[in-house]
Formats: structure tokens, C-alpha cells, sequence
């Protein structure tokens, strides 16, 4: 049977909720392989609305089971805040549903206030983090010191886990101005919320290697968008870690040859949460206009995104370091009305054209963009089901994205409805 993997192709904040939702009505495993609860999916089932940050988009499907690959840095208080929300949902996430791999990494208290304490220094660029500790945890993991959700279950494993991990961050504290840990307590916290996560802990690689060759279906869902990919993203405006599809196989377990097509979400236009260079960001009616019509606020944080025309070349960038295989664009509906829509299909710096975007950072915040214009439409795109359902300019349109980008769309979606959506493609076709 064939597997997808679901990756932002942008800056995040692309629909991907609702496509893994439509999807994973279709797999039996959806696995989440990177970040942490930094990350936002909107869902919109029958009217009722799920938000969700940490748990894989599947699971708030019956009969489907969600995991947390050790690709993810896991919070253990805000994951059982979220299950608990979704409880009073009536979504009952139980070992049944829910799997964590035991060599998970977690976030820690001291994650999220060494996060926010250099975010706030007044010295050097604020990135735009979140706040919530990811990049300290993905830190730490590297470092290796970090706490696993296995070391949860030995308290002596704990113990020399913590005292490799204070050393480091107890010195960090002191520089920047910040009271030392208080180790006892914060084992005392790990030793309580332990029992209630260690009930998920599972060898992930191994169950999900069983379940491929039982020829189950397996979802590969991806958090925020490729632009911010520590390795390819807008440098060091990202997150940290690889959101890239190749992090499908290291963050489950699984090889590359798992992952049988990579869908990329598009967004028929662009945004951005945060700081960093945005070549396409309109300041002026257009921006705000896209902004008001498409509910441009982070699923997280609720921060204002960003808004710009549709950027070709970065779009084209990241389907080629993910290995995209077909596009979802969503949101088109947002575009109704517009009489003059404009794409970027390169970029000028210094007088020279460019069909990419520079990896120096002075270079990308000095680019500019090559527009390239296409009329509009006044026809209704909201809740199209079919091509038949379109307006012949909103065809040609993406018609020129596919051209442009040099990877066919899969589907279009049309509104925030699961079912509002075009098929072009089958993701998980043999």
C-alpha cells in the first residue's frame, strides 16, 4: 500500500490540517515526525473545531492510530493539556490511539525559559521564536544531554540525565541573568507527569515496521513549512529542526523507502508568521486585504501573519529539497474578487536575475521580486468540488502555479470543509 507524507511547502500556516485530516480518514497510522508544540493544526469536522499542536491530526478519527515519532521534542504538560481538551470534546485518547516513541525527546521548563530569556535580550535579532522551549530541547538532543521519555521510567537514569543537563544549563542561567534550577523540584515534577506519559511509550520503529508489512496505510505528517527547515529554510529565521519530507524517515524510524509520495500544501498565496525576509510581503491594501479574507492569525501563538502574492521560485525551491510529488493549493477561495492577481517568477539582486533564493542572509533581504500578472476573477471558488466548479481564470491560474513550480497539483482546496476540496491526483494510489 502506498504512504504520503504531508509537508508545508512554504512558511507554514498552509492548510495542513485539514489536508492530513482528509487524508487520514484514508490511512490506518499518522504518524507526526518533527517539531513541537510550536506547531498548529485548525481542523473543522462537521462544524465542531479542533485545534491541535502536539497530537497527530488522526486523532480525532476513530479507529486510527496516532503517533509521535522521536523526531518530535515532546512537552509532557502540554501534551496532557491537549489530551484533556480534546477530552472534553468527546475524543478519548487512550494507549490505543495514541503512541509515543520511547526515545522521544522532552521539552522542560528550563527549555521554554532559556527560550524566551535570549529572545528577550536586547542585544542580538530576535528570530520570532514561539517561545515554548523547541530550539533549547533540539539543542539538547544534540548535545546529548537531553531527557528521553524512556528515562522517565528509572530514576537513576534520570538523575544522571539531569545532572548533565543542569550543568550545561546552569551556566547558560547565570550569564544571562537567571536563578539556577531547582534540580529537586523538577524531578519531583518529571517523577509525577512520568506514569501518564510512559503509558504511550512504545519502540515506535518496530510497531510501525510491523504495521508497513501488514500493508497498512501509513500517514507521515509534517509540522510548520519547509522556508523554515534549519537546513534549507531562511537561515537563522527557522525552527530547529528538518521540515523537509527526508525527516519522515529519521524522525519514525523507518527508511526513505517508506514514504511512496510527498504531498506539498501550498497556500494560493503567502504568508508569514514572525521575523525574516519575505520578498512577496505586501504593506498595502492587497496585504491586508489577503490577510482579513484568509483569517491570517497563528493557530498557536495568534499572531498576525504576514501576507504577500505568491512567490513561484520559493515554491518551486522547496519542491525540489522535499522531493515533492503533487501540491495541495489551498485557500484559493481567498483570491476571489481580486481584479489583478501577480506572481513572482524570479527575483532581481544587484541588477542580476535570479530563478532561487540566495542562501546568504543579507542577499535574501535584499532581493527583489519579478512579477508577473494574471487577471483575476469575480466568480465564486468557495466550496468547489470539481474543475466544472471553477472560474476559467482561477483554472489558468493554477494551471500557471503547476508550470511555474515544475510539480503538478494533487488538489485544490476551495474552503475550510474537509469535503470542499478538488481530487486531481491520489496520494495514496499504488
Amino acid at each position: 500500500m502506498a504512504n504520503v507524507a504531508v509537508v508545508g511547502a512554504q512558511w507554514g500556516d498552509e492548510g495542513k490540517g485539514k489536508l492530513v485530516d482528509w487524508l487520514s480518514e484514508r490511512a490506518d497510522v499518522i504518524v507526526r515526525f518533527q517539531g513541537g508544540h510550536n506547531a498548529g493544526h485548525t481542523l473543522v469536522i462537521d462544524g465542531e473545531v479542533f485545534k491541535l499542536s502536539l497530537l497527530p491530526s488522526g486523532i480525532v478519527r476513530t479507529g486510527k492510530l496516532s503517533v509521535i515519532g522521536n523526531g518530535v521534542v515532546l512537552d509532557p504538560w502540554a501534551l496532557l493539556d491537549e489530551i484533556s481538551r480534546l477530552g472534553e470534546q468527546g475524543v478519548k485518547v487512550t494507549p490505543d490511539n495514541l503512541m509515543i516513541a520511547e526515545n522521544t525527546p522532552l521539552i522542560l521548563p528550563v527549555h521554554g525559559e532559556l527560550d524566551r530569556a535570549r529572545e528577550n535580550q536586547n542585544s542580538v535579532a530576535k528570530i520570532g521564536t514561539t517561545g515554548r522551549g523547541i530550539g533549547p530541547a533540539y539543542e539538547d538532543k544534540v548535545g546529548r544531554r537531553t531527557v528521553r521519555v524512556a528515562d522517565l521510567a528509572d530514576p537513576a537514569t534520570l538523575d544522571a540525565r539531569l545532572d548533565r543537563l543542569l550543568l550545561h544549563h546552569d551556566a547558560l542561567r547565570r550569564g544571562l541573568g537567571l536563578e539556577t534550577v531547582d534540580r529537586d523540584a523538577l524531578k519531583a515534577k518529571l517523577l509525577e507527569v512520568a506514569p501518564k506519559v510512559l503509558e504511550f511509550a512504545q519502540p515506535v520503529w518496530k510497531v510501525l515496521g510491523e504495521q508497513r508489512r501488514a500493508g497498512k496505510r501509513i500517514l507521515f505528517e509534517g509540522a510548520q513549512g519547509s522556508l523554515l527547515d534549519i537546513d534549507f529554510g531562511t537561515y537563522p529565521f527557522v525552527t530547529s529542526s528538518n521540515t523537509t519530507a527526508g525527516m519522515a524517515a529519521t524522525g519514525s524510524g523507518l527508511g526513505p523507502g517508506a514514504v511512496n509520495f510527498v504531498l506539498g500544501i501550498v497556500k494560493a498565496y503567502t504568508t508569514r508568521v514572525g521575523e525574516g525576509p519575505f520578498p512577496t510581503e505586501l504593506d498595502d491594501a492587497d496585504g491586508q486585504r489577503l490577510g482579513e479574507r484568509g483569517h491570517e492569525f497563528g493557530t498557536v501563538t495568534g499572531r498576525k501573519r504576514r501576507c504577500g502574492w505568491f512567490d513561484a521560485v520559493l515554491v518551486r525551491q522547496t519542491c525540489a529539497t522535499s522531493g515533492v510529488s503533487g501540491i495541495a493549493l489551498t485557500k484559493l477561495d481567498v483570491l476571489d474578487g481580486f481584479e489583478e492577481l501577480k506572481i513572482c517568477t524570479g527575483y532581481e539582486l544587484d541588477g542580476k536575475k535570479l530563478d532561487y533564493l540566495p542562501t546568504a542572509a543579507d542577499q535574501q533581504a535584499r532581493v527583489r521580486p519579478i512579477y508577473e500578472s494574471m487577471p483575476g476573477w469575480n466568480d465564486s471558488t468557495a466550496g468547489a468540488r470539481s474543475w466544472a466548479d471553477l472560474p476559467a481564470e482561477a483554472i489558468k491560474y493554477v494551471r500557471r502555479i503547476e508550470e511555474l513550480i515544475q510539480c503538478p497539483v494533487a488538489l485544490v482546496s476551495t474552503s475550510p470543509e474537509r469535503d470542499d476540496t478538488i481530487l486531481v491526483t491520489d496520494p495514496f494510489a499504488d
